[in-house]
This record gives C-alpha cells, structure tokens and sequence, in this order.
C-alpha cells in the first residue's frame, strides 16, 4: 500500500512539476518576446533616423543640382561627363570661352578630342629615336633571346613538380615500409594463431571444482585440451549436467577423510609431477580468496563470464555481479606477472582457478571500459527513477514558495510585527533572513502563556482568514528538504559520461544491437532528465534569491528545512490557540452554571447571597493589596532591563504597610460580621 501510495505521489508530483515547467516555459518565452519587441523598436527608430537622414542629403543633392543647372544656364561653368559616370565642373572666362576652355581641359582627359592634332605630333619624335637604336640590337636580339626562353621555362616547371614529387616520394617510401612490414609481420601472424590457437585451448580448460569435502581420486588418463578438438568432447557441456544433480548428496556419499589424493600407480608417470606440484598462485592470497567467493556466487565459467562480458550480456551477468567483479580488474603488476608466466610456456593448468579466470579476464580488450558500460547500463533505470522524483521535489517546492501569495502575506505581518516591537530600539528595518522564522516561538508574551508566532495565528485567522491556509500552497517542502541538490547533478553529470562512454564503444562495435538498443530507448530519457536538472537549478536560485539568500551558501537542505519548522510550528500554534479557546470556553460555561447555580440558592436563602457577597468582597480587596504590593513591569523585548530601570527610579525600601492594610482589612470585615 505504501509503495502505491509513493507512486502515486511520485506521478501527481510529475504533474505538477510538468505545469510548473510549462509556466515557466512561458514566462520565458513572454521574456524573449519582449527583448526581441524592444530591439525591434530599437531598430525601428534607427531605421527611421536613417531613412530621415538619407532624405535630407537626396534634399541637399537635388539643391546643388538645381544650382549647377541655374548656373549652367548663365555660362557661368561647364558640365563635362566621364566615362565613368563621373562628371567634371569648369569654369567659363567671360571673354573667349574656347581657349581657356581648351587650356583648361588640358589637365583632364575630357579635353583630348580637342588637343589630337597638336598632341600626336610631339609623341612620335620620341619613338624616331628609340627606333634607330633598337633595330640594331633586335636582330641579334631575337637571335639570341628566344633560345634561353625556352631553358627557363623548364626549370620553373621541376620547380613546382620538385615540391610534389618530394612530398610524393616521401610518402613513397613510407608505403614500402609499412607494406614491407606488413609482409614480414603476416607469416608471424600465421604463425601466432597456432600459438594463440594452442593457448586458447590451454585456457579453456575446464573450470575446477570447489567441493566442501575432500573427494577420492577417479584414476582416468585425462586428454590434453589440444586434444579434444573434433571429438565428441568438444561437443559436450558436463557443467550443465553438474547443475541438475544434487552434488551435495553426492559429495556425503563419497567424501574420504583422507588428506591427500592416493598414488596412482598406474599412471606414475603423469603423476609424478603432480604429486609434488601444488597450484601456483600468482595472486595475492586474500585478493585470490575474495575472488574465488565471487566467482563462486556467479556460478558461472570463466569463458561464460568473460564473453558476457565481451557483448555486454546483462542477462546472464547481473548487475550485482558486475561491481562486485571490477574490484577485481587486473592490477598492472598482475598482468605482467600473468603474461611472463605465459611467455615462459609453463603449464597453464598447474595455475589456480582464480588465476587462470585473471589469465581470460586480463586479456579482454577495454576492460575497465566494458565493466563500467555495463554498470551503468545496469544501473540506469534504477537511477533515472531515484533522480527524477528529487529533481521534481526541487522544482516544486521552489516554484511554489516563490509564487505564493498567502506567504508573502505571512511574511508581511511578521516584519510589521517586528519592526513594530524593535522600532524604539533598533529602529525598523525593511526585511529579514528567513532564518528569523524560528524565532518566532522564543518571543514569548508577558505571562509566558503564548510566543509571538501564537499571536500571530489569532491575528491572521481574526483580520486574514483568506491566508490562514497558506501552507497548503507550499507543495513537496518536505521532501525537497531531504534533496542534496550538489549530489544529485553531480549523478546527473556520471550518468551523461556514461552515454557517451557508450556511444563511444558502440562506434567500434556497430554491430551490437544491445548497446544500439539501449542508447536508442535511453538517450531521450537523459536528454529529459538534464532538462529538469537544469530547470531545478534555476528554479532554486531564483527562489533563494527571491527570499534574499545567497544560493552558493544556502543549499535546499538549508533553504527548506527553514519552511518545513515554520509549517510545523504554526500549525502547532493554531492547534493549541483551538485547545486554549476551548478550555476557556469550558471554564466560561462552567463558571455561568455556578453563577446560575448560586442564584437559585439566593433565591432560597437570602443569609447564603450576603455571605457570598462578603468572601467576594474580601476577595477582591485581597486581589488589590496584592496588585499594590507587586508591581508588574512590562516591557517590548527587554524585561529585565526595564525592571532594572524601574528599581532604580523607585526606593525598594518603601513599600506600602502591608500590616496595616490587613489590619484594616481585618477589621471592615469583624464589623461587617457584627452588623449582619
């Protein structure tokens, strides 16, 4: 029930955030279209300065036109257009307009037309000159120029092939090599295969078995590993049929007290290694033991783990599994221990378990890698469950505390009643820290009855009923006080690494369709969840900043918990200001049925009414000497400072005769005895 109930809750509050994010969506969008309804305005305004400036210089230009024209038409200058559209003012003597006219065009091009008889025949008496030297030197020019042209035009050329080439045959080079090195390296890889061949048949020897008791020897004659190819062995799986027999019962059968396997006399010869050999080790004992107890759990081979491991099969590998394994991940000195003892040829099967698990483990390529992909494919479901109801809990709370009405109106009565009761002394102040809110039940009143957040409570349900349920507008307080903000974008920032951790393996193996699948069904998830971490980031500072806190120095387990003790306190006060109308109304009814009750009772015996009116009258002069006697002093927030005060003014001393007083009390009351 409690887990439908969370469910429940989990999926109103998924609700609400949804509103929340879409208002805020809004509010964003209604911001932008503002800035960009202000830049437009902006723009319009320099567009239309622009627009009003470029009309006053077409102005200005059609002005001067028009004043080049007026003067045109006087003779006072002439217009002369360019070919390049261009146009040449000059001014016109009044006496002869053509030769100063022509004078004048003598500076500019536009003139030549004019000036081409005169100006042509200066020209050519420099050529005449030049003429009779050159043809002297250009028959034996041409001669001897053409031939060296044709040399140089060669040599630029190898210059621009002497750079290609010299980068082409550099690369040249380098491709023989590589292609020779490949060519001497394929014979060695031919030649590792078989080696490679002969240690994976080596490795996969069958796993040991781990018996509780010490079991007798079956006297077979084993084949090697490299033997088994191609026969029926190689196509049987003993271990499945270890896991359907009980090998419990089997073990109490035939367990031996003995603490050594018998002599095989038969086969001493391949005994006798085996007889002096133990199991070499070449992990650390208590690394090797920790391990063998998890690959005991798995219950599985160490060719089925590591190719789980290989295509990332969570299915046959959980999850649980797979973190307790990368406590294992091969350590460095490990690998190069495991690799000499290959590199030596010695017998694999003389290792233990555990080391020959490490030997197949060790040699998995991006080890580290996989092991972390497939934790994190493991753990991502789980993880987007727990993060996404807190990043909900923050934008929730935050959202709602920022925009209610009814605590802002809270608020506004606490800081009238503050500064109120500070305003003689500290002087009023415009707001406060939130963190003034749990002072509210340290203020108490002159009888010590009630605290200040009490008299709040009567004020807000006598004069602002309409806010007396503010807390109702506070959602998921509670909850976003429990949520460390830091931690859960920090998770929110590994689960992002991750993804792109496994896309990245998922680039170097396109044909796995587990990690195509995941990242497929799984990216848009993530993208969502970033979303909401950033929208509860933002949401938080703006509520902490809203309230006048500093958001780097308030987290939400500071920020909220201050409203959460608020909620719980006020609704305290409400809960015992009800208590206490109730017994004073208890008491009021009690008090009127005496009063009744002693009527009825005058109305008998009128001797009964005088008596009580005398125990009250003395009563009542008790209740004054008493008053006279004690003075109360009563103070805005420093008590003792006034009765300090107080004492100092008046003399302690003289204090009215009490003695007297009762004497004459007494006395009023022998005679009013004696006269009824």
């Amino acid at each position: 029930l409690s887990e439908k109930l969370q469910d429940t809750e989990n999926e109103a509050m998924a609700k609400i955030v949804e509103l929340e994010k879409q208002l805020m969506q809004r509010n964003k969008e209604l911001d932008v279209i503002r800035e960009i309804y202000k830049d437009a305005n902006t723009q319009v305004h320099t567009l239309r300065k622009m627009v009003k400036e470029k009309e006053e210089a077409i102005q200005r230009q059609s002005t001067l036109e028009k004043k080049i024209h007026e003067l045109e038409k006087q003779g006072t200058i002439k217009i002369q257009k360019k070919g390049d559209g261009d146009i040449s003012i000059l001014p016109v003597a009044l006496g002869s307009g053509m030769v100063p006219a022509g004078a004048e065009a003598v500076p500019g091009p536009c003139a030549t037309p004019g000036a081409v008889p005169s100006v042509p025949l200066p020209p050519p008496p420099p050529p005449l000159p030049a003429l009779p030297g050159s043809p002297e030197a250009v028959p034996n020019g041409p001669v001897a120029v053409p031939p060296p042209p044709p040399p140089p035009p060669p040599p630029p050329p190898p210059p621009p092939p002497l750079p290609g080439p010299a980068p082409d045959a550099s690369p040249k080079p380098h491709f023989p090599n590589p292609l020779g090195m490949g060519l001497f390296p394929l014979p060695v890889t031919c030649s590792f295969p078989g080696v490679f061949r002969a240690l994976s048949a080596a490795v996969k020897i069958k796993k040991p078995i781990k018996t509780k008791f010490r079991m007798p020897v079956f006297n077979w004659v084993a084949l090697k590993p490299n033997q088994i190819n191609g026969t029926v062995f190689n196509e049987i799986d003993d271990e499945r049929i270890l896991e359907d027999l009980n090998v419990d019962e089997f073990e109490e059968i035939f367990k031996t007290k003995a603490q050594g396997p018998a002599m095989d006399l038969t086969s001493s010869k391949q005994k006798i290694p085996q007889k002096g050999s133990s199991k070499v080790t070449l992990l650390d004992a208590n690394r090797a033991k920790n391990l063998a107890i998890t690959l005991r759990k798995a219950g599985k081979t160490a060719e089925e783990i590591c190719r789980a491991i290989h295509v990332f099969d969570l299915k046959t590998l959980p999850v649980d599994f797979v973190e307790c394994l990368m406590r294992f991940l091969p350590t460095e000195n490990e690998v190069k221990a495991l690799r000499l003892y290959e590199r030596e040829r010695k017998p694999l099967e003389n290792l233990s378990d555990e080391d020959r698990f490490m030997m197949q483990f060790s040699k998995i390529e991006r080890l580290m890698q996989k092991m972390t992909i497939m934790a994190f494919i493991g753990n991502f479901a789980e993880s987007i469950q727990m993060l996404t109801p807190q990043l909900h809990a923050i934008i929730a709370a935050s959202v709602s505390i920022k925009s209610s009405q009814k605590l802002k109106k809270i608020l506004e009565i606490i800081l009238a009643l503050g500064n109120y009761m500070n305003s003689s002394k500290r002087g009023a102040v415009y707001g406060f820290k939130l963190q003034s809110l749990d002072l509210l039940l340290e203020t108490k009143s002159t009888d010590r009855k009630q605290t200040l957040l009490h008299y709040i409570s009567n004020v807000v349900k006598e004069k602002y009923q309409h806010v007396a349920l503010f807390y109702n507008e506070l959602h998921y307080v509670e909850k976003a006080a429990a949520v460390s903000l830091e931690n859960v974008l920090l998770d929110v920032k590994e689960l992002q690494r991750g993804l792109e951790l496994t896309k990245r393996e998922y680039t170097m193996h396109d044909h796995n369709t587990m990690l195509k699948d995941f990242i497929q069904s799984n990216e848009g998830k993530l993208k969502k969840l970033q979303d909401d971490a950033k929208i509860a980031q933002d949401a938080f500072d703006d509520a902490v900043k809203y309230f006048g806190e500093n958001p780097k120095t308030t987290p939400p387990s500071v920020f909220f918990p201050v409203f959460v003790r608020f909620v719980k306190a006020y609704k305290q006060a409400e809960e015992e200001n009800e208590l206490r109308k109730k017994q004073e109304q208890a008491l009021m009814e009690k008090l009127m049925e005496q009063e009744a009750l002693m009527e009825q009772q005058d109305q008998k015996s009128p001797s009964h009414k005088s008596k009580r009116q005398q125990q009250e009258l003395i009563a009542e002069l008790r209740r004054r000497q008493v008053k006279d006697n004690r003075h109360v002093y009563e103070g805005k927030d420093g008590a003792i400072e006034d009765i300090i005060t107080a004492l100092k003014k008046n003399n302690i001393t003289k204090f009215p005769n009490v003695h007297s007083r009762v004497r004459i009390s007494s006395s009023t009351a022998v005679v009013e005895d004696s006269q009824s």
